[in-house]
């Protein structure tokens, strides 16, 4: 018998894998964390998918998502980016994801951990929406407007509410699978 899986993931196996290994389930380490905060804001205006089949290419050119090295990036590197047709070489994301790495910092060392922060939101459980359908997932919703408002004001960018709507059903934040979902616990 075959596995139901929430219907957007059935494109291929990338996407199926990444919905049967991944998305929905709670992240609470900095890394990954801040990985997907990384990959989240390169999708804006952006389908996941694109952004999900250059993951690996991402992954070396952002020195796998090693926030201190990003934060301290410098225009040589920059530059490099710019040039590396494996990733979106759009330079006010590339210029984002260094000003996130410094402003994610900030936050650690006001909190104790990112994690810590961004969970605080919703006090530390997941929210479980049990939606039927695809239309019924919202692509914004209140606690994702707050979020990102209070990053907004903490100097972050490209944190509109979609995006971190988006980041918050990939770390689990949010449990968006489908009830018919095998993976619906």
């Amino acid at each position: 018998m075959e596995k139901m899986r929430c219907g957007w993931c059935e494109k291929d196996d990338l996407y199926r894998k990444y919905h049967d290994e991944e998305w929905g389930r709670p992240v609470y380490d900095d890394e990954t964390i801040f990985e997907f905060l990384i990959l989240e804001s390169f999708q804006a205006g952006l389908s996941w998918y694109t952004i999900l089949s250059k993951r690996e290419n991402f992954r070396t050119a952002f020195d796998d998502f090693d926030y201190k090295k990003v934060a301290a990036y410098s225009e040589k590197k920059i530059e490099e980016l710019m040039n590396n047709p494996g990733i979106i070489r759009n330079r006010l994301k590339i210029l984002s994801a260094v000003t996130n790495a410094q402003k994610f910092i900030e936050v650690q060392k006001e909190f104790g951990s990112f994690s810590h922060y961004i969970w605080n939101f919703i006090d530390g459980k997941p929210i479980d929406n049990c939606p039927e359908t695809l239309s019924d997932i919202p692509a914004t919703t209140e606690v994702s407007d707050l979020i990102s408002k209070e990053l907004k004001k903490r100097g972050f960018k490209f944190v509109g509410s979609t995006v971190i709507y988006a980041h918050m059903q990939a770390t689990g934040m949010v449990n968006d699978h489908l009830k018919k979902c095998f993976l619906r616990k």
